[in-house]
């Protein structure tokens, strides 16, 4: 069902070694389903991992990166396809064109955003694909606490409070993404592009 999956990360490593683990495990994931990988275009920090690991694997990698970031310490050069585009609003609305779910590993501001953006188009109906979170070593919980905070003080419905769907680890979570976006195409068969109106 999920021919391309969107990843959002950290143009970082991060702290712990468990990150760089993660984006390796999920990166065996994607090519052992035959699942493309569509992410930043960049070489460095979880996102060079996870490229470079699904590359390794055999996988199909496209890298979308605005042009002002197209420095060559910056943009994986070895990529499946690159993708240069003028700006981070239209690689955002690329991306999201080109995957049929999203994967939030660790990261920081620009993880974030890119994530809120695709959980807040998915409330709106702007859109129908899963965002999942790998929650490694528990990075997440300060902010799921916080999200949870914001629904008991009537700011985010309850109901969407279960948009994003948490796990601990990339298999896991890449079946529950399956099992989402397989029963939006059963219940609404021309659902799943972005809108664009």
């Amino acid at each position: 069902m999920l021919k391309n999956v969107c990843v959002f990360c950290g143009s970082q490593p991060g702290r712990l070694p468990e990150y760089e683990q993660a984006a390796r495990e999920l990166a065996r994931v994607l090519i052992a389903h035959d699942t493309g990988l569509v992410y930043g275009g960049g070489h460095v920090g979880l996102m060079g991992a996870l490229a470079d690991a699904m590359l390794g694997g055999g996988g199909r990698v496209t890298g979308v990166i605005p042009r002002h970031l197209m420095r060559p310490e910056v943009a994986h050069q070895g990529l499946t396809e690159l993708v240069v585009v003028d700006s981070m609003h239209a690689r955002k609305r690329l991306m999201a064109d080109r995957s049929d779910a999203f994967v939030v590993l660790p990261g920081g501001y620009g993880t974030l955003e890119e994530m809120f953006e695709m959980v807040t188009w998915l409330q709106l109906r702007l859109q129908s694909k899963p965002v999942g979170i790998v929650n490694v070593e528990g990075y997440y919980d300060g902010l799921l606490r916080f999200v949870e905070n914001c629904a008991g003080e009537g700011f985010i419905r309850r109901a969407d409070w279960d948009l994003l769907i948490v796990e601990h680890s990339p298999a896991l979570l890449f079946e529950r993404l399956e099992l989402h976006a397989a029963h939006v195409a059963r219940s609404h068969p021309a659902r799943g592009a972005i809108d664009r109106t």
